[in-house]
């Protein structure tokens, strides 16, 4: 060792080894307040187990000085990066914590990696940020090997530590069953219970909220289950966070004879048209229409999949004839519509892998994948665009009740070139929900990660979840299921989720709120830089949508950022508040961009962002496709300088410079520039001019010729809006 190299005094080393014997405690920088988990056992199942380095710097400073239990001896690396610091635990192990005990020689940036094979590994924790001393990490995941992966010193030095301990989930399991009580908030229904009293329950729901100022941003959450059978008159009006859902194998096991309605007029302050109509879902059930039509007039974040409507469906409200009488945006995927599908005045909608007796209407962007009985493309007049099927797809995770009464998760199984709805029998699997914890809004996060450590799925009943740390999904094929628009919050902070770069991890039905300190994601799919071919069981983003403000003033960076290769990011909304019962504004509810793609092959259908300060939507990976984006660009943009130096603002679709291949189909964005009507943005959509890079059917248009967008893609398509026009759409049929 050099002899003017620091060290820490022995008072140091001292308190390092109390530290290190009191097992969960907390100690040191930013890092280290990071708050580990209440059920960590105190065992070091590192202690005196085999270990290897990458290098070492002398022959008394081996790797295993840092598993020998005593805090005067010490692994030391040599003066390079990278290096790391491995210790093999003799099985798999479910693990909750990791304590680095640094030497003066400490790591900046670094990351916790464990592995089955010590071959391919899987990252649990990275920091680029880390101030040496006593660092106490809270992990989710399981592996064989654990190591300490470095890329940045703190000094000139190498890494130095005395000892490195790991800490396994504690012996006490979380409670499983396949017949849980799903709490207060969930209502499940037999033929056998009267439908006076079903209809009593949806009433009380929906009427303590209609037009009540609270509602759209408030905490209820409703869900109400129906289990095989015919079911007399029903109508429910499905409100703000209501889920509606049958509990059959197929939706024709459940027959609802009434509505299942949404329709203007309920949203206080906004009654007059279906714009606003948000967070509400239906799916797996069958509906007879009472009058022979259903009303589904709904905009963002409020899908129907998987239902048989037995007779006509219009998805415009009933006022839509007056001229403030508009729904805008929203899916429809896995259905069977018997009659005519009028879209009314929907003004952009998305449809896929369905059949439908016929379709009727169009304002300006109706877009079909899969879709048997679909109108002929057309686009621009009228405004349909159809691909006769989708390129990749896989259903949504739906809950279902099995002939012995036990609940279980089936899963669809993927498809290629994928036309119609799937069932019945749909082809797939299913997990009883033992495997599942079931989830309440009670729950802490630190459950919530024991849940995943200990190998289960989780399933989160209705409500809102505080985390202050992240979930970390690091199980191949795990599912994450929401039932009722539960609402994850994270505090202080944390990222609210992320998932390991592996097969098949399923994530569906969840709102991601972002707090009032500002996360630099809250949702993150992968690991950065990883590429590995996930085609054949890739992980899929479904109905899952991301908030920032409107409920509280919140902020984080990104929404989604999606890392693994093959994603399929299958209806999402990501919305930068425009509004809401708490302030919003330019430098309140701060957000740079909706989602980053850094993976390949990822395929978007029925994609929604709006309102984002930056480009809206960055696509970094090659061979992605989008079918179907909807954007609004942010209306309080303050002036030109403020948005951006040297251009008009960002465009709302950014594909990377580097980019050689991408399609994408049926995308519009929307320019409402209210505060500062004179704002311009150059372009909606910014792409590479290389042939591999394709878009079809592509349109801008100006609410109420509220600002301006410039060109439709790079410097092609005419402005918005043309002159002598009003809120008239410009088009681009092909680009290049």
């Amino acid at each position: 060792m050099t002899a003017l190299r620091p060290t820490r005094t022995p008072a140091t080393v001292l308190a390092s080894v109390a530290l290190l014997l009191g097992g969960c405690a907390q100690q040191g920088g930013p890092v280290a307040t990071l708050h580990p988990q209440a059920t960590c056992a105190t065992t070091n199942l590192a202690l005196n187990r085999p270990s290897l380095s990458s290098s070492n710097e002398t022959n008394t400073t081996l790797s295993g000085a840092a598993f020998d239990g005593n805090a005067a001896t010490r692994w030391s690396s040599a003066f390079t990066d990278p290096q790391w610091l491995r210790v093999d635990l003799g099985s798999v192990q479910a693990l909750c914590q990791v304590t680095l005990n640094w030497e003066a020689a400490a790591g900046k940036a670094f990351q916790i990696q464990v592995s089955n094979d010590a071959s391919t590994w899987t990252t649990l924790y990275s920091t680029t940020t880390g101030a040496g001393g006593v660092q106490t990490i809270p992990v989710t995941g399981s592996g064989r090997y654990v190591r300490m992966y470095g890329t940045q010193r703190t000094t000139g030095y190498g890494y130095s530590l005395w000892e490195m301990t790991v800490n396994g989930v504690s012996s006490t399991t979380l409670p499983t069953s396949d017949t849980p009580n799903f709490g207060p908030n969930v209502k499940i229904y037999d033929p056998s219970v009267p439908a006076a009293t079903i209809q009593a329950d949806l009433d009380s729901a929906f009427n303590a909220w209609n037009r009540n100022a609270g509602a759209q941003f408030g905490a209820q959450r409703y869900t109400f289950l129906f289990k095989p059978g015919s079911y007399g008159r029903v109508w429910a009006n499905v409100g703000f966070y209501t889920h509606v859902a049958g509990l059959g194998l197929n939706p024709d096991d459940v027959t609802i004879s009434g509505a299942v309605n949404v329709d203007s007029g309920w949203n206080a302050g906004d009654e007059t048209n279906a714009t606003q109509n948000f967070w509400r879902s239906a799916e797996n059930l069958a509906v007879i229409p009472e009058g022979g039509t259903n009303r589904w007039a709904v905009s963002q974040a409020a899908p129907m999949r998987r239902v048989h409507i037995r007779g006509n469906l219009t998805l415009g409200p009933s006022n839509m004839g007056n001229p403030t009488g508009y729904a805008s945006g929203g899916y429809l995927a896995d259905a069977r519509v018997d009659g005519q599908v009028s879209s009314g005045s929907q003004q952009q909608w998305y449809t896929r892998d369905s059949s439908l007796g016929s379709w009727t209407g169009g304002v300006w962007n109706m877009v079909f994948s899969g879709v048997q009985g679909a109108p002929a493309q057309a686009f621009p007049n009228p405004p349909h665009t159809t691909l006769a099927t989708t390129p990749v797809s896989r259903e949504k995770p739906y809950l279902y009740i099995d002939a012995s009464g036990k609940y279980r998760v089936f899963l669809p199984a993927l498809r290629s070139a994928s036309a119609g709805a799937t069932w019945p029998n749909t082809p797939g699997t299913s997990l009883p929900l033992s495997q599942f914890y079931v989830a309440r809004p009670s729950d802490s996060a630190a459950t919530l990660n024991q849940a995943l450590a200990q190998g289960l799925n989780l399933l989160f009943t209705p409500g809102v979840y505080h985390l202050n740390q992240t979930l970390n999904v690091t199980r191949a094929n795990t599912v994450i299921y929401g039932l009722g628009f539960p609402t994850l919050i994270p505090d202080g902070g944390v990222n609210a989720m992320q998932t390991a770069d592996v097969d098949g991890i399923r994530i569906s039905g969840l709102l991601f709120d972002a707090g009032t300190v500002n996360s630099a994601a809250l949702l993150t799919v992968g690991t950065a830089g990883s590429h590995v071919n996930h085609a054949a069981n890739p992980t899929s983003v479904q109905d899952v949508f991301f908030r920032i403000g409107g409920a509280v003033a919140g902020k984080a960076t990104t929404s989604l950022i999606v890392n693994s290769d093959h994603t399929l990011v299958d209806h999402i909304w990501a919305w930068r508040a425009d509004h809401g019962t708490s302030p919003t504004g330019w430098t309140i509810n701060t957000a740079d961009t909706g989602l980053i793609v850094n993976g390949h092959s990822v395929l978007a259908t029925g994609l929604f962002v709006e309102h984002y300060q930056k480009y809206e939507v960055i696509w970094n990976g090659q061979g992605g496709r989008t079918i179907f984006f909807q954007n609004e660009k942010p209306y309080d943009v303050p002036d030109q300088a403020t948005w951006r130096s040297g251009a008009n603002g960002y465009a709302a679709y950014k594909v990377a410079d580097t980019v050689t291949t991408h399609e994408g189909w049926g995308m519009g964005v929307y320019s409402y520039f209210n505060v500062n009507p004179g704002v311009h943005v150059d372009r909606g959509f910014e792409v590479p001019s290389t042939p591999g890079v394709k878009f079809r059917d592509l349109l801008t248009v100006s609410l109420g010729n509220v600002g301006t967008i410039d060109h439709v893609i790079n410097t092609t398509g005419p402005v918005a809006p043309q002159p002598g026009t009003n809120t008239a759409p410009s088009t681009v049929v092909s680009y290049p």
